[in-house]
């Protein structure tokens, strides 16, 4: 029995190990991209809530009589007004989706792989503008609630988590996530939400609802077989979501068409539906370079 013990002990601490090794290079990779690249993009693209009260001084030809502070204008006997400067400081949410078909990918990386590194460098962005940061990991069901918090202890435990995470369901669900983050986010926060979008679901109402109340930009992470077939001949395929096994004969240039013709009207669908709410969207796929796409989304806002 105390054998036993031991063993489990070792494979617990070398798997603790590997976590944390993972993380470290997350780390260093996403921290050095927020900072040199993303730096001033991310401000910019942002905002905070509003304008707050900085300071007063005194009245300049040009100024908004509107802003003149009365009584600081009476005891000194001449114009002053206030001086207002942008409030900054945000609410970040990350709605990562964690159901199966993120598992998926035959290129440089999967696509949860992906959706990690893109999540890691929005919260490194955020803390460097003094932003809090919270995570929402999502299938079909909110799998957990992360509520935002600032500080780089706070964000390793998310990326801890998004490495390590394992769901209950393997399901999509994106307009019940985006309906829950209505429900718990009482103020204006900037949502970003990653996922490759294999919802069955229509979800453009809760989308609108969402960005109606906050700010959110959603981020499509793919895989390029999902595009375009190979010519491999028979190949057994399962649905990640549904567990469902096929063979399908990717010789056959009718099926690599109806492929390639169906990622293309689901694709133009999913952009009508963001047009339609007004949220922000990019694309990227998991042999791409997603800086690119990061880049492309905040000047976009710029």
């Amino acid at each position: 029995m105390a054998g036993m013990v031991t063993s489990l002990n070792v494979v617990t601490t070398v798997e603790t190990s590997d976590v944390l090794k993972k993380v470290r290079k997350i780390e260093i990779k996403t921290r050095g991209l927020s900072r040199n690249i993303f730096a001033g993009q991310y401000h910019s693209a942002f905002k905070g809530r509003g304008m707050a009260f900085a300071e007063v001084r005194e009245y300049q030809y040009g100024d908004d009589v509107r802003d003149i502070d009365w009584n600081v204008t009476a005891r000194f006997q001449r114009p002053y007004v206030k001086v207002f400067e942008e409030e900054r400081e945000l609410t970040v949410m990350l709605l990562i989706d964690v159901s199966g078909s993120l598992d998926f990918g035959t290129m440089r990386q999967t696509k949860s792989d992906m959706a990690t590194e893109i999540a890691a460098t929005l919260a490194f962005s955020a803390i460097q503008n003094n932003d809090k940061i919270g995570v929402i990991f999502f299938s079909d069901k909110i799998e957990k609630y992360i509520p935002p918090k600032k500080g780089r202890k706070h964000i390793l435990y998310i990326i801890r988590e998004m490495l390590g995470f394992h769901p209950e369901s393997h399901r999509t669900d994106v307009g019940m996530a985006v309906e829950y983050l209505t429900r718990v986010m009482k103020r204006r926060c900037t949502a970003f939400i990653l996922s490759d979008f294999y919802d069955r679901k229509d979800f453009l109402s809760a989308m609108q609802i969402a960005n109606s109340k906050h700010d959110v930009a959603a981020i499509q992470v793919y895989d390029k077989r999902a595009k375009v077939l190979p010519d491999v001949g028979l190949v057994k395929v399962r649905d990640a979501e549904t567990g469902h096994d096929m063979i399908i004969d990717t010789s056959s240039s009718k099926l690599r068409h109806a492929h390639t013709k169906y990622w293309m009207e689901r694709e133009e669908a999913l952009r009508q539906l963001f047009a339609k709410s007004n949220v922000d969207w990019v694309s990227v796929a998991t042999d791409e370079d997603y800086v690119k796409a990061m880049m492309q989304l905040f000047a976009s806002r710029s």
